[in-house]
Order: C-alpha cells, then sequence, then structure tokens
C-alpha cells in the first residue's frame, strides 16, 4: 500500500512539473528555435532563386552554418540547441501526462508527442554538438545522409516496400499538414481570443500559407522516395535542400520556389507567433 501511494505521489509530482512555468517556458523557447530555422531556411532558399544560394544548403545544416558564421555564432548555436532541448522536454511530457484540449490524452496524440520528442531531442543534440566543435554533426547535408539511409533500405530483404511505404507515409503527412494547415485547425492549439482582429487575421495567414508550404515541401520529398524504391535508385532520394531546389525546375521555372521559401519564412514567423499565444 505505502509503495503503491509513493507511486501515486511521484506520478502527480510528475505532472505538476510537466505543467509548471518551467517547461512552458522551454516549449515558447523552442518555437522560437524551431521559427529561426525556418525563417533562415526560407531566406537560403529564396537566394537559391534569385542568384546561386551562395553555396548554402536550403536545410536545417544550412541554417546552423547561417548562425555559425554570424558574430557571437557559437553562443547563439548553444541558445538554440538549448532551446530545441526544451521543446523535446515538452514534448516527452505531453507524450507522457497528454496536450491541452479535451482529447490531449488520446493514444494517437502522446505517440505523435513521442515521435516529436525523439525528432527534436535530436536536432538539439546535432546542434548542440555542432556548437561544442563537432562540425561533421548538424550541418550535414540532408541530401547525403536521404540518399545513405536510402540506398542501406534498399539492400535489405524486402527493401524496395520498406522504401515505398516509408516515402508513401512522409507524402501523406505533407498532405496532411497542408490541409490542416489551409483548414486553420491550428486555431485549437492557439488562445486566439487573446489576439487582436488584427493579429488574429496575420497569423490566420502566416499559419495556412506557411503550413501549406511546408507540407508541400514534404509530400515532394515522399513522392522522390517513392520514386527512388520504384527505380531501386537511392539517388531518386532526396533532402529538404534538393526538393527545394526542384521546384526550378518545373515550368513556373525558380517563381516557384520563391513562393515556397516565403512560405517557410512565413512558417518560421508562424512559429514565432506559437511562442506568445500557444497552449501549453
Amino acid at each position: 500500500m505505502a509503495t503503491g501511494s509513493a507511486k501515486a505521489r511521484g506520478r502527480v509530482h510528475a505532472q505538476r512539473a510537466a505543467n509548471s512555468t518551467a517547461v512552458s517556458a522551454a516549449a515558447r523557447a523552442g518555437f522560437v528555435a524551431r521559427g529561426v530555422i525556418y525563417v533562415l531556411i526560407g531566406v537560403i532558399s529564396l537566394r537559391i532563386a534569385l542568384s546561386d544560394g551562395g553555396g548554402k544548403q536550403a536545410d536545417r545544416g544550412g541554417a546552423i552554418t547561417e548562425i555559425a558564421e554570424k558574430p557571437f555564432g557559437t553562443v547563439l548555436l548553444w541558445l538554440l540547441g538549448v532551446a530545441l532541448a526544451g521543446m523535446a522536454l515538452w514534448r516527452l511530457s505531453e507524450a507522457a501526462f497528454g496536450q491541452a484540449g479535451p482529447d490531449g490524452k488520446k493514444a494517437s496524440k502522446r505517440a505523435m508527442a513521442a515521435g516529436r520528442f525523439v525528432f527534436y531531442g535530436f536536432v538539439s543534440y546535432s546542434v548542440l554538438s555542432y556548437a561544442a566543435g563537432d562540425e561533421g554533426s548538424g550541418s550535414g547535408s540532408s541530401d547525403k545522409s536521404s540518399q545513405d539511409v536510402t540506398a542501406k533500405a534498399l539492400d535489405w530483404p524486402g527493401g524496395q516496400w520498406i522504401v515505398a511505404v516509408a516515402g508513401i507515409a512522409v507524402a501523406a503527412a505533407g498532405v496532411w499538414i497542408a490541409v490542416r494547415a489551409i483548414r486553420h485547425k491550428f486555431h485549437k492549439h492557439l488562445k486566439m481570443f487573446e489576439m487582436s482582429e488584427k493579429i488574429r487575421k496575420t497569423i490566420d495567414f502566416l499559419g495556412m500559407f506557411g503550413g501549406a508550404a511546408r507540407g508541400i515541401v514534404f509530400a515532394v520529398a515522399g513522392v522522390f522516395a517513392v520514386a527512388a524504391a520504384v527505380q531501386h535508385k537511392p539517388g531518386k532520394a532526396k533532402g529538404m535542400d534538393d526538393t527545394l531546389r526542384s521546384f526550378t525546375e518545373t515550368p513556373a521555372g525558380p517563381w516557384l520556389l520563391v513562393l515556397i521559401a516565403v512560405g517557410l519564412a512565413a512558417f518560421g514567423v508562424f512559429s514565432w507567433a506559437n511562442a506568445r499565444w500557444r497552449k501549453v
């Protein structure tokens, strides 16, 4: 009985910690960091569309390199990595105790939070490793990583099916992200009642446009993975950088990439709005 009571008290204390001001602050810092990364990816993509991009990668690695080259870049990277660790911590608390809202404790919601915890934990580790001097961590090419992983997977028994299913899943996730953004599903996560009408309209536009652009990038990357599986060619798989560059090869030329680049930057600004108005 005493052991059961101690466990119950432990769960209560853990849940209180998850709902604490510190975890809330960590989540908001994480949204700021995510916004910085997406704004920089958008800026680099815009440079690629209008010139050559200055040799930068339009992905997380390119964003990290961009920050590192600025005055006090290492300090900024440490701050960014710690903020992303805060995002991971918040997602872990959601996985353990559920999200804010009436349906936040659903198993599917908690599973998604667990997946996001792993993702942001990895990104935080990569950024902090780079800041600590491991320049091979965090700034590597997303294209090379995608192709290497695809090549290994294709060598497994049933590898083509595995890669194809993974590509379909990524493409479906992209469509899901875009559709939810267009339908303004993000409203339920934000304190809309605290916003003025002008701010609400601005955030609606940023969330819809930015989320749709982000979803399109995911969807197209998924299609490339499926193509790599069908043709059994790892080189067909593309990371974020090559996926974004592929938009310049459409009949719209560089202007489609301009639109996507502005959309990704808009998603970054929308992330900053989440840092202020997100329900956490």
